[in-house]
């Protein structure tokens, strides 16, 4: 009985020799009907199975549906993604290399400011000598010269462009963290999907895992089929199994109507049966009309010989019986099995079409709304910064011009220092010459007045008076006039004349230091030797560090 092909026939019994063996008594024979009819509940695990192999058909239907839309979700999520971490990358070279530029600047720019500002400090702490200002005037630096407004407006400016490209910069840094945080998200909702996979994985086989989603949805979905293949073979072994079943009993219950005081006893066993008999459906055996027509089929008449292999059949296959609805009760069991691995097989795809729409659901999210935001932000920083690095470029500049204009201050005026005392060391000379030309004009004239009146006295009283009238005429004298300089020819302003020669008598220079009070064209100051020496060193050192 362990098939359809069973020995439970009359026929395939036929050749064995059953006058060797007593005929069972009615007793017997009622209880292997009793025993017969309790193994056709055996129908409900047939119309189990039957159950079982339509759930996993649609199962497959359902898994085959999820795996093409997951195989077509994920190869748009697979250029999504790589589109979207480039656009991040480009978003964030965008801002490194903003950054880097502009602390660049902000560092050229920081030193360009230091080195006016030191020049600006040393103009402050020089202090422009008094002999070059008026005598009742307070003291000044070489700062109180100096309008410093130009200064204050770059400054102004630069600190407007620094603080707009800081803004452009911190709403890019924010802008960039919601674009990390979208991402974390969508890391998480791929951490679930890769969970999902290596479930899927796992449930497929349990030596090997794949190492991709794909491969897992792959499996999971190639298995079900085998699954169903070998849910089907139960279900038609089954069905063979339980017709085998009915034949046992419709013998069971022919040999007890051919038994002597059978009949009633066969009515009132069969006359109960379970409905689940009587059903019949697609897959499963229509054992109830079998068994009716058994049950109100008259009786043939049976020779002794043929009475006897009856129930010689009948007491084997009872032996049998038992076996056959064990085997049923193991594959349905085996069946439940398969229905529960292909169960989690859909569940594992179901699971991934769940995690890949998450993923989906993420970056449809992102690009439509926020992600031409995130984009829109690196645009916006990119522009900002580039017309504030102009600014800056141009701002750079003009601190550099200014401290080159400073600094030439500074050195102006220590050459200014050097040109008083190379200006008071050629008046000093000219003064000298001055001295010692008039001093040999004094003395030539003294001479010329003695040899006059030697010549008067020795040859005056002969020669008469009026034969020269120049021979009684003293010498003549030489007197020097100091006259301004006026301005210089390259110093002249526009609408400017140049100043008319002033005379002055000729008098020694002072020697007392200050202001030549003798010198009314030309006030050369008089500096201390500190103050010469100071100014001298300062410009060897500039020259010295700037060749």
């Amino acid at each position: 009985m362990a098939s359809p092909s069973s020995s439970l026939s009359i026929q395939a019994r036929g050749g064995q020799n059953a006058e060797a063996q007593s005929l069972p008594q009615l007793e017997t024979l009622i209880s292997h009907l009793l025993a017969a009819k309790r193994s056709l509940s055996s129908i409900n695990h047939v119309w189990r199975a039957n159950e079982i192999v339509t759930a996993a058909r649609a199962t497959l239907e359902e898994g085959v549906v999820v795996s093409s839309r997951t195989s077509f979700l994920r190869r748009g999520l697979n250029s999504q993604l790589r589109l979207l971490y480039s656009v991040r990358s480009e978003v964030e070279e965008i801002s490194y290399r903003g950054r880097g530029e502009f602390a660049e600047a902000l560092k050229s720019l920081d030193a360009a400011d230091a080195r006016l500002r030191n020049t600006l400090d040393l103009l402050r702490d020089t202090v422009v000598h008094s002999s070059f200002r008026p005598k009742d005037e307070n003291p000044k630096s070489l700062h109180d010269f100096v309008d410093e407004r130009g200064v204050e407006e770059l400054h102004t400016a630069l600190k407007s462009s620094i603080d707009r490209t800081n803004n452009a910069r911190a709403d890019l840094d924010t802008s960039n963290r919601e674009f990390d945080d979208e991402l974390a998200s969508i890391k998480k909702a791929l951490r679930l999907y890769r969970s999902a996979a290596k479930l899927a994985s796992s449930r497929v086989s349990a030596s090997s895992s794949s190492s991709s989603a794909s491969e897992s949805d792959l499996l999971a979905l190639a298995s079900m089929p085998g699954m169903l293949q070998s849910l089907e073979i139960h279900a038609q072994e089954m069905a063979g199994l339980l017709e085998s079943l009915v034949r046992h009993f419709d013998l069971c219950v022919t040999a007890v109507k051919h038994t002597e005081g059978g009949g009633a006893a066969a009515r009132s066993i069969t006359g109960d049966m379970p409905p689940e008999v009587q059903a019949s459906g697609e897959g499963v055996p229509n054992i109830g009309d079998e068994i009716n027509a058994n049950l109100n089929a008259p009786l043939d008449p049976l020779t002794d010989e043929e009475y006897r292999e009856m129930v010689t059949v009948l007491a084997k296959d009872a032996l049998e019986a038992e076996d056959v609805v064990v085997e049923i009760q193991d594959r349905i069991s085996e069946m439940e099995n398969i229905h529960e691995k292909v169960g989690e097989q859909r569940d594992a795809l179901l699971s991934i079409s769940n995690a890949t729409l998450e993923v989906h659901r993420h970056l449809s999210t992102l690009a439509a709304s926020r992600l031409p935001q995130y984009i829109s932000q690196a645009h916006n920083f990119a522009r900002v910064w580039g017309e504030e690095n102009d600014r800056f470029a141009s701002g750079l500049a003009e601190l550099s011009d200014l401290h080159s204009l400073y600094d030439g201050f500074l050195n102006a005026y220590d050459s200014l220092i050097l040109e008083v005392t190379r200006r008071r060391h050629a008046r000093q000379r000219v003064e000298k010459i001055l001295r010692d030309t008039k001093h040999k004009l004094d003395q030539l004239y003294e001479e010329e007045v003695t040899a006059r009146e030697s010549f008067r006295v020795e040859q005056g009283d002969f020669l008469p008076s009026d034969i020269w009238p120049g021979i009684g005429r003293a010498p003549m004298q030489v007197q020097f006039q100091r006259v301004s300089g006026g301005q210089l020819e390259g110093a002249l302003t526009e609408g400017q004349e140049q100043e008319a020669p002033v005379e002055a008598d000729m008098r020694p220079i002072s020697k007392s230091g200050g202001i030549d009070e003798h010198a009314e064209g030309e006030v050369i100051p008089s500096l201390p030797k500190g103050v010469v020496e100071l100014a001298l060193g300062r410009l060897t050192a500039r020259t010295r560090n700037f060749p």
